[in-house]
C-alpha cells in the first residue's frame, strides 16, 4: 500500500465529497476542507521523502549496496517514527480525522468515528492499492526477460516509471 503524490487531490476530493453527501460532516466551504485533507496527505509524503533521503545518505556513507534501500528505509522510518507499510493506513486515518475535528472549515461532524473510518478507509484503499495492479502491468510488458537479472531490474524500473507517468502517479 502506497500513497502517490498524483493521487492526493483525487483522494481528498473523494473523501470530502463522500462525507458531505452523506451528511457526515457539515461545511460551507468543501474546497477548503479538501485542502485541509490534502495538507495531511502532502505532509506524510514530505516526511516519507525525508526518510528516503536519509536512507540514501546512510547507505552512501556506509557503502551499502542500493539493493538494501528498502531495509535501510524501513530502519530510518522506525527511527523517525514514520509509519510505513501496514501501519500507514491507520496513521493516515487518525491524521485525517484529527484535521476534520479541528478544522475551522468544518462546522460540524455528525458521524461517529467508526463510520468515518470505514468511509475514509474505503477511499484510501481504492487509491493506494494500485501497486499490485502496476506490478502486474509492468510484468506483462517485460515477460520476455528473466526475473532476477540486471536487465529485468533495469527494464522493470524503466517501464514502472513510464506507466506511473502515464497514469500521473508520480
Amino acid at each position: 500500500m502506497r500513497l502517490f503524490s498524483g493521487k492526493v487531490p483525487t483522494i481528498a476530493a473523494e473523501i470530502v465529497q463522500a462525507l458531505t453527501q452523506s451528511n457526515d460532516i457539515e461545511t460551507a466551504v468543501p474546497n477548503e476542507v479538501q485542502l485541509d485533507v490534502e495538507s495531511v496527505l502532502k505532509e506524510y509524503l514530505r516526511q516519507e521523502r525525508r526518510v528516503v533521503d536519509e536512507a540514501k545518505t546512510r547507505m552512501e556513507s556506509r557503502g551499502t549496496p542500493y539493493a538494501e534501500l528498502g531495509k535501510v528505509k524501513s530502519q530510518v522510518a522506525r527511527d523517525q517514527r514514520l509509519p510505513v507499510g501496514e501501519d500507514l493506513l491507520p496513521y493516515l486515518l487518525d491524521q485525517i480525522l484529527e484535521i476534520l475535528f479541528h478544522s475551522q472549515n468544518v462546522e460540524e461532524v455528525f458521524a461517529d468515528d467508526p463510520v468515518l473510518r470505514k468511509k475514509i478507509t474505503t477511499i484510501l484503499r481504492k487509491h493506494m492499492d494500485v501497486e499490485q495492479e502496476l506490478d502486474r502491468e509492468v510484468r506483462g510488458k517485460i515477460r520476455n526477460l528473466e526475473e532476477g537479472t540486471a536487465a529485468f531490474e533495469t527494464e522493470y524500473a524503466r517501464v514502472m516509471d513510464q506507466i506511473k507517468r502515464n497514469k500521473k502517479l508520480s
